[in-house]
């Protein structure tokens, strides 16, 4: 495992499982299985409807809290009473603190929730702060006009979206950039590319380790998501192996410049407007 260490101090992993389309008995055996073999990083949010499932597969794991970072996120509909939301979160998911919370679209009262994170920090009750789906000018504002500094920004990137002006930017101001969408949303033009291919058989890896890969000499945290164990289990096996700088310059000419996702105003206005009941879920 790599790890990166957070402006405040922290140790974060560079891998994780990511749970986003995971539910109910596959993501509690995912989770179990991801933390029973090497991984240390789980990623979840109330949105993805499975806080109770990976709470079962944490416990099930039986691996020590200490030895797991766990990131939670809220949803802007509970931005104004973010505190609520959190306890909701680790209530469902067994825990009494996370290593990362993130105040997950810049839509609604957004500040709100980033002070309820802040007096959550001073508490204890979080290790680090992260942002999701944010610009450089709304990320420019919490660094300058709050008391904690956010530690994260995660964003849509992959070799065709590699967030190259983003990426300048936060390294500038010590954050790490965390990719969603890491494998190009499951695009097959791009786990067919000819360059991913040839690197593929030079390392003897799938060109899903080798995009995993190019995202950790990239300097991004990445959360693959599986239910398959074998499938999680390789995409954690790519710590032995490292990519050329010339191998980085081929897979740097896949740049497109377009996302696959862009959010709107009306799709904003959805999110603040989505208030389901947390707590059933299976």
């Amino acid at each position: 495992m790599n790890y990166f260490t957070l402006n405040n101090g922290i140790t974060m992993p560079a891998l994780g499982l990511g749970t986003s389309n995971l539910k109910g008995i596959d993501c509690e055996d995912a989770v179990a299985f991801a933390l029973q073999n090497g991984y240390e990083h789980i990623d979840t949010a109330s949105s993805y409807y499975n806080e109770k499932a990976v709470g079962r597969g944490i416990a099930k794991s039986r691996v020590a809290r200490e030895k797991m970072f766990i990131t939670v996120k809220v949803w802007p509909s509970d931005y104004e009473h973010a505190k609520e939301a959190v306890q909701g979160s680790f209530a469902r998911l067994g825990i009494d603190y996370a290593d990362m919370l993130i105040v997950h679209h810049p839509t609604g009262d957004y500040d709100a929730c980033y002070k309820a994170f802040e007096e959550l920090y001073q508490e204890g009750k979080t290790r680090s702060i992260g942002l999701s789906n944010f610009s450089k000018t709304q990320i420019l504002h919490f660094l300058n006009d709050f008391t904690i500094a956010p530690s994260l920004v995660t964003v849509e990137a992959h070799p065709y979206f590699p967030q190259e002006e983003l990426h300048e930017f936060l390294n500038a101001h010590q954050l790490v950039l965390e990719a969603w969408y890491p494998l190009g949303h499951g695009d097959e033009n791009l786990t067919k590319e000819p360059i991913l291919l040839e690197l593929a058989e030079k390392y003897q890896k799938s060109v899903v380790q080798i995009l995993l890969r190019w995202h950790i000499q990239m300097g991004n945290s990445v959360l693959p998501g599986s239910k398959t164990p074998s499938h999680i289990a390789d995409n954690i096996n790519i710590f032995d192996f490292a990519l050329t700088k010339e191998d980085m310059e081929k897979i740097a000419s896949l740049n497109k410049h377009q996302p696959y996702k862009e959010f709107n105003d009306e799709m904003y206005t959805r999110f603040l407007n989505w208030k389901p009941d947390w707590n059933d879920q299976e």
